[in-house]
């Protein structure tokens, strides 16, 4: 009965009609059926691959950034990378278009097609894909979250108007349709549905920062868990700071900032988070080097940190087409992030050294400070000839200078000219130091250099200073300095004890250790024990053992006290002192003052302050890495080469889950078949869009313009080929838009929203996106295609007609349904369960039964509408 199965196809834009279209056997309709499917789901492949590279220049827009200075009080300024772009104002505005930019172009492409008439295909795409979003992914994310998890949406104030405005936009399509000017569509209503894109944008911003409500309060700045500060209240609205914009070599603007408030603790926690993280980690392999974990806290972080909707709209599709899920990416990117760090680290030290300095010819004491015994006799001084010319020869005098010590009692005057050969780099001085019997306090003189010969100049030090310790005593004992600072990371330190004013005898002292704000077996090992001077030994050394945490910021204190010195042996001055010691002091000769002078005991400094700090390259590896903690430069590219590597590599799906001989993870996991197949079945697409420049180009703006131009082309082919499957099997375009094309489109933000659902915190990445979509859809998508169709007509005195039919009975069902679901997401936020996502069980899954239920309830009653089964408007 080849008459009851004819089909009648009208030419499409791009793709030309499959001849004969009239009186076709079943056999045709079925074989041109399937054909046009398939199509279309290759198709539906092909957009998602160029969307992806369309999002990673959005992605690459939308990351750009600059620097802050942070004043914190009481601790070193700070300096982080933020984002240029408003986070809200980017989800809104070239995320919502990334991610929906199919169904706009369809649209727009649609009324073009049909010499600007209105068609189904494109306005039904927009409802149906709505109405998948908001029933279907959400449905998918509440039920994903693990039992007994739960994510909230944080920013509930931008929800509520996202939320609003994508209800609002469906109500305001039934108006103009079917209630302003029903049948017709004038230029004043398309203009106005376009003009609440940059409203949505501009309400949602507001919301963001307070500003209607807030607007004479100051502005602080916070930190997000991906590194990224953004705008936010300040805690103490009455200490405003003013922003003062510095320009740095870099280019970058560079603003300070003081930060005390809540939301700069929220920094304080990021950084905390990736400490936790390396504790785990050491705490998991214990062999690795320190260098090895901090890649691998990196990478942890970059893995499970919070992502934007490209990252994840990008890592769905890659995941789909057998191009891996990002993590080889994320796992080099960790490598070389650290090996940048490292070596910018390198170069900053390297720069403070003046080159100026380093290049001149200098003459200079090295080292400056002699400590000599008494009884040395001669010893030599030494001094250093560095940079410039040194085959040329040059001259430098010298000479004695009193200090405590005095000329001729306690060391010989002496003064020269020191004659430097061509090549010769080191002069000595002969010194002599002049020993007596007698008890004196440590004495010191100096030696100066003066009157350099050109080419050379004199160079601090200038000046040599000679400390003479007497040898006729046993001497005083103490630390040289009351407040020693070590870093965590030092392992052991020696913390020396010196002996002046004597150093005869063998002496023994006692030492502990005290614990403070540090604690012993914590922070540090507790010791207790004993150090012997030997006869003319003037330092000892006191090894503690600091235990490494890794900590930021650390600061803890604990003390090293010593006791009373106990001489060793019996000498004529230690009996002298003995008896001196009990004789009043009046009766006390000068001899026994003297002496008892010389006996052992403690100086002025006998307890040392051991302060723990951070170990300074540890602390600035962890600030730039925190700032590099973005995941998003992931997306881009560098060159077509790397471009079309990936597209003709196959990659693996996640990561291995065996360790290497090290204990490290192992790298990502081999191909699977399903990758091997995905790849060879997409390879095509991935190498024509390959072609795509690389976002590195222009900051991604070229790529931006050349992969929307992409999208466009192939939205052009799948309008044609949705247009001829329906016509084909006798299906309405309004049907096949809302049950074939808009599932199609939304696959990938499908995937998408499961991952970011999962991996994030907070819901808003998976939630809070879909109705700043949805409301993104109807204003660009519908209110530029009727704006530039309505002004055509316009332009020839005809008006442009729009009949409500099934679309008006579609967006009346939908909005009543969106209603439900925003209200159902808001009683989930009760204690009961806590979130809008996940909860406990049974809640969890009648939500996602209700909402999936809602979207199956939409499709019937749309299809039933279409085909007068059921009376619309």
């Amino acid at each position: 009965m080849p008459g009851n199965y004819s089909a009648r196809c009208e030419p499409g834009l791009v793709i030309p009609v499959w001849t004969p279209v009239d009186n076709l056997e079943l056999i045709d309709i079925v074989l041109r059926g399937s054909v046009y499917f398939f199509l279309l789901m290759y198709l539906f492949i092909g957009v998602s691959i160029v969307s992806d590279r369309f999002m990673a220049a959005i992605e690459v827009i939308t990351s750009k950034e600059k620097e802050l200075v942070v004043r914190r009080q009481g601790r070193e300024p700070q300096i982080v990378v933020v984002r240029v772009w408003n986070e809200t104002v980017a989800n809104l505005t070239l995320m919502a278009l990334g991610s929906s930019a199919p169904e706009i172009l369809l649209s727009i492409i649609e009324i073009w097609a049909k010499n600007f008439q209105a068609g189904e295909l494109g306005p039904g795409t927009i409802v149906g894909s709505a109405a998948y979003n908001l029933f279907v992914i959400i449905s998918l994310c509440v039920f994903v979250i693990p039992e007994g998890e739960t994510r909230k949406i944080k920013h509930l104030r931008v929800f509520f108007v996202t939320a609003t405005w994508s209800i609002f936009a469906y109500v305001w399509l039934y108006i103009i349709l079917a209630v302003s000017s029903p049948g017709v569509l004038e230029v004043w209503e398309g203009i106005l549905t376009f003009s609440f894109f940059p409203a949505t944008v501009l309400t949602a911003y507001v919301a963001d920062q307070r500003l209607l409500i807030y607007k004479y309060l100051h502005k602080g700045y916070r930190m997000n868990k991906r590194g990224v500060i953004v705008q936010g209240e300040a805690a103490d609205s009455g200490r405003g700071t003013e922003l003062e914009i510095k320009t740095r070599n870099n280019g970058i603007s560079c603003e300070d900032i003081d930060s005390d408030s809540p939301e700069a603790r929220e920094f304080e926690q990021t950084r905390r988070d990736y400490i936790q993280t390396l504790r785990e980690l050491r705490k998991q392999h214990p062999t690795l080097s320190l260098e090895q974990l901090e890649v691998m806290a990196h990478e942890e972080v970059l893995g499970k940190g919070p992502k934007s909707r490209a990252f994840y709209r990008v890592q769905a599709t890659r995941k789909m087409v057998g191009a891996g899920n990002l993590s080889r990416k994320i796992s080099e990117r960790a490598q070389s992030d650290l090996s940048e760090v490292k070596a910018e680290l390198q170069r900053a030290e390297a720069e403070s050294i003046d080159i100026d300095a380093v290049n001149a010819m200098r003459v200079f004491f090295d080292p400056c400070h002699y400590t000599v015994m008494e009884n040395v006799g001669s010893f030599e001084v030494g001094v250093t000839r560095a940079g410039g010319d040194l085959c040329q020869g040059c001259t430098v005098d010298y000479c004695t200078e009193d200090g405590s010590a005095e000329a001729g009692s306690d060391y010989v005057s002496t003064s020269g000219t020191l004659i430097f050969a061509p090549g010769e780099t080191r002069k000595t001085i002969q010194l002599s130091v002049i020993d007596d019997e007698l008890f004196e306090e440590d004495e010191h003189f100096y030696v100066r250099l003066n009157n350099c010969s050109q080419p050379a100049t004199l160079s601090s030090p200038s000046l040599a200073t000679v400390m003479i310790l007497d040898d006729d005593h046993s001497g005083i004992f103490g630390f040289p300095e009351r407040d020693v600072e070590i870093v965590e990371s030092v392992g052991q330190y020696s913390l020396r004890v010196v002996r002046y004013s004597g150093a005869r005898g063998r002496v023994t002292i006692p030492y502990h250790t005290e614990e403070g704000t540090a604690k012993p077996g914590k922070q540090y090992v507790d010791l207790t024990g004993a150090i012997t001077f030997e006869d003319n030994q003037t330092e000892k050394f006191i090894t503690l053992t600091i235990i490494e945490e890794d900590s930021y910021e650390k600061d803890a204190l604990f003390y090293v006290e010593l006791g009373e010195p106990q001489l060793q042996g019996v000498t004529a001055d230690a009996e002298m002192a003995v008896i001196a010691k009990h004789k009043p002091p009046e009766g006390r000769t000068d001899e026994e003052k003297i002496t008892l002078l010389g006996r052992p005991r403690l100086g002025e400094v006998s307890r040392a302050q051991v302060r723990i700090k951070e170990s300074k390259e540890f602390k600035n590896t962890v600030d730039k890495l925190v700032q590099r903690a973005n995941a998003s430069i992931l997306l881009g590219t560098s060159s077509w080469k790397e471009q079309f590597t990936e597209a003709l590599t196959v990659s693996g799906d996640g990561r291995g889950d065996n360790e290497n001989s090290d204990g490290s993870p192992s790298q990502a996991a081999s191909p699977s078949t399903m990758d091997y197949f995905m790849h060879s079945l997409t390879i095509f697409w991935k190498f024509l869009f390959a072609f795509i420049p690389p976002t590195d180009i222009a900051g991604g703006y070229l790529c931006f313009v050349t992969s929307i131009v992409g999208i466009g082309l192939v939205t052009a082919i799948i309008g044609d080929v949705a247009s001829y499957f329906g016509c084909t099997l006798g299906i309405k375009d309004s049907v096949t838009a809302v049950v074939f094309v808009a599932l199609g489109t939304s696959i990938p933000d499908t995937f998408a929203s499961k991952v970011a659902a999962c991996q994030d915190k907070y819901a808003d990445a998976s939630v809070g996106n879909v109705t700043g979509s949805n409301a993104v859809n109807v204003f660009l998508g519908i209110g530029i295609a009727w704006s530039i169709a309505a002004i055509y007509h316009a332009c020839h005195g005809r008006s442009f007609e729009v009949q409500p039919g099934n679309l008006a009975f579609s967006v009346t069902l939908f909005c009543t349904e969106a209603c439900f679901v925003i209200i159902v997401l808001l009683l989930r936020r009760a204690k009961n369960i806590g979130g809008e996502l996940g909860g406990p069980l049974v809640p969890k899954y009648l939500t996602s039964i209700f909402l999936f239920s809602l979207w199956i309830f939409y499709l019937v009653m749309s299809t039933m509408e279409a085909y007068g089964v059921i009376s619309g408007f």
